[in-house]
């Protein structure tokens, strides 16, 4: 279904399209919509498989904004009592509470141009998007010192690729392919993908060695429920010195190894090259696994359907050995595609408050005036889509939302969005803005005219997201480039840590991370994430930005942002924890929190 919308939307509108947002999110399945064949045929696809039911807590298997059920109230205007009371509270940024017969109705900060309301209470969660890797990369980089260097490296938005055992140099990627060489026997090479949180998972890669093995068999299982080399689930496919092809179905418990069912012979006479596809499906204890020739259509029937309480949680990878005994190695194993069709975190994130993001036209200059009295007013009980939902549209599952009028009419302004096109080695640029996403040039205030790479079409890199809220959606002026007016919002985060119009809530003093007392739903969140960028002897330099969403379940504070590791914007816990609570990166490396 295609929606309208536009820069300069009607509050009717944007009540329609947050509702379009919760059904949407709601009703996405993890599956793609291609079918099996237009998979094989190597358009990109992800295979057409039955979404699994979202964990509890969590309205759908995808990501999604839920509040309680629409009625009529949602539509009717609120009546606040007269007049409205102000109150200057302590602190630093200076902050105004505006009370309705006791009751706080709005919070304004002097300087700044967002305002908080109480709203209906609503709920933000995601969990995992499926994805798949084609391998399209050149690893490992030699360029790097050995230390340095990444021989599987990322996948395309399912974490970064663990490879173990016994020398490095066993693995590699060509464009197309990643590759195991099994280059002595009876030792078991293992490649997993960094997400320990993964339950239910219907996942499928496709394999082929290049040798029918001599003197004893070689395998490659894809592993499931990982929770180290020595204990796991996998469904193993081993090639005998006959060329027969059998399917296994396995656990392994501290190094001590249970067939779950007994083999199953799949074909005899198989030459060298032959590509096949494994298949696993777990839900809950349940564990079915069939695989098959890739050149042939997928059998309906499992080969196994058992179940098994012993790992929940684990990582999705895939293990490859020669059998002890086996005399023509090395044999190489080829992967040329690893996918993740539907899946459910564990505990997916959720965050749940009723604190609603509105942008005022100017900067709160700390008088009361009858003008912000008359916005807070017709802001009271709406459900116009506000600065959390509008961040909320682009992460996974979010349905595709096309202007109907402005600039950018015609062209999508929500969606679901990557991070950025990867270069030789997979790793994802930097660089898209909020008119990349959109695929088209843009003529900044300033008059400066920007164009669009046709590469980061659907792309936004961290401050392209912010930029793209705050901005396209919410009106806040953009400069094409750094800007130091404070007046727009600068083109990188570091700038939108010394510049960015509104206030600073709190700073690192150069050794303590900032406390954020007075942290609230809207702010930018500003990280010197990586060290490796700080000019030697100068000062640290801010890399990164997101936006605070609230406390999650846990009460820790959480946040969204746009991530290489995930291809886009996320408030999960792949490929580093979005929280500012704890020992995780970005909790450690806090630099700026800022107020629009």
């Amino acid at each position: 279904m295609s929606h309208t919308s536009s820069h300069n939307s009607s509050h009717t509108s944007r009540r329609r399209l947050l509702a379009v947002l919760a059904a949407s999110a709601a009703s996405v399945p993890l599956a793609g919509a291609a079918t099996a064949p237009a998979r094989a045929a190597g358009n990109g696809a992800l295979a057409d498989v039955e979404p699994f039911p979202g964990p509890a807590g969590l309205s759908a298997a995808r990501s999604s904004v839920t509040l309680a059920p629409l009625d009529a109230s949602y539509f009717t205007a609120a009546t606040l009592a007269a007049p409205l009371t102000t109150t200057v509270l302590p602190g630093t940024p200076a902050r105004t509470e505006v009370t309705s017969g006791g009751r706080r109705v709005a919070l304004l900060t002097q300087g700044a141009r967002t305002v908080v309301l109480p709203g209906p209470q609503r709920t933000f969660a995601e969990n995992k998007r499926p994805f798949a890797d084609d391998f399209q990369r050149t690893l490992p980089d030699l360029s790097l010192d050995p230390k340095d260097r990444k021989y599987w490296g990322t996948s395309p938005g399912g974490g970064s690729w663990y490879t173990l055992g016994p020398v490095d140099t066993d693995y590699a990627v060509v464009p197309g392919s990643g590759l195991i060489s099994l280059t002595t026997d009876g030792a078991s090479r293992h490649a997993s993908l960094h997400d320990e949180e993964i339950t239910d998972v219907d996942a499928r890669c496709t394999v082929r060695f290049d040798k029918v093995p001599t003197g004893q068999a070689c395998s490659v299982g894809l592993t499931f429920g990982y929770q180290t080399t020595h204990s796991n689930y996998r469904a193993r496919l081993s090639f005998l010195t006959s060329g027969a092809v059998e399917l296994r179905v396995e656990k392994e418990v501290d190094d001590t190894v249970t067939q779950l069912v007994p083999a199953v012979t799949l074909a005899t006479g198989v030459p060298a090259g032959t590509d096949w596809t494994i298949r696993v499906r777990r839900e809950g204890t349940r564990i079915r696994a069939r695989a098959w020739r890739s050149a042939s259509a997928e059998p309906a029937a499992w080969s196994a359907d058992i179940a098994d309480p012993t790992f929940g949680k684990g990582r999705v990878g895939l293990r490859a050995l020669a059998n002890t005994g086996c005399t023509n190695l090395p044999v190489t194993l080829t992967v040329s595609r690893y996918e993740v069709d539907a899946a459910n975190w564990e505990t997916p994130p959720t965050v749940t408050h009723g604190d609603w993001v509105r942008v005022l036209p100017e900067p709160f200059d700390g008088t009361w005036t009858a003008q912000l009295e008359q916005s807070i007013r017709g802001w009271a009980g709406s459900c116009a889509p506000d600065v959390l939902a509008h961040a909320a549209m682009f992460l996974g599952g979010a349905p595709a939302v096309t202007a109907g009028a402005g600039p950018a009419q015609g062209r999508q302004v929500l969606g679901e969005a990557g991070y950025g096109y990867p270069d030789p080695q997979g790793y994802r640029f930097e660089g898209a803005d909020f008119h990349e996403y959109m695929n088209t040039g843009w003529t900044f205030p300033d008059g400066t005219y920007v164009k669009a790479s046709s590469k980061q079409v659907g792309n936004l890199d961290c401050s392209g997201y912010t930029r793209m809220v705050y901005g396209y959606h919410l009106g806040v002026p953009l400069a094409a480039g750094a800007d130091t007016s404070g007046e727009r919002i600068p083109r990188k985060s570091r700038d939108i840590a010394d510049y960015s119009p509104g206030v600073v809530v709190d700073r690192t003093d150069g050794t303590t991370v900032p406390a954020a007392a007075q942290l609230q739903p809207g702010d930018l969140v500003l990280f010197n994430a990586d060290s490796g960028d700080d000019v030697p002897n100068g000062p640290v330099t801010v890399d990164h930005v997101g936006i605070y969403l609230g406390k999650d379940a846990g009460g820790r504070r959480r946040f969204l942002s746009s991530r290489k590791t995930v291809n886009g914007p996320t408030m999960s816990d792949l490929g580093g924890a979005s929280l500012l609570d704890g020992t995780g990166t970005y909790a450690t490396k806090l630099h700026t929190v800022r107020r629009i």
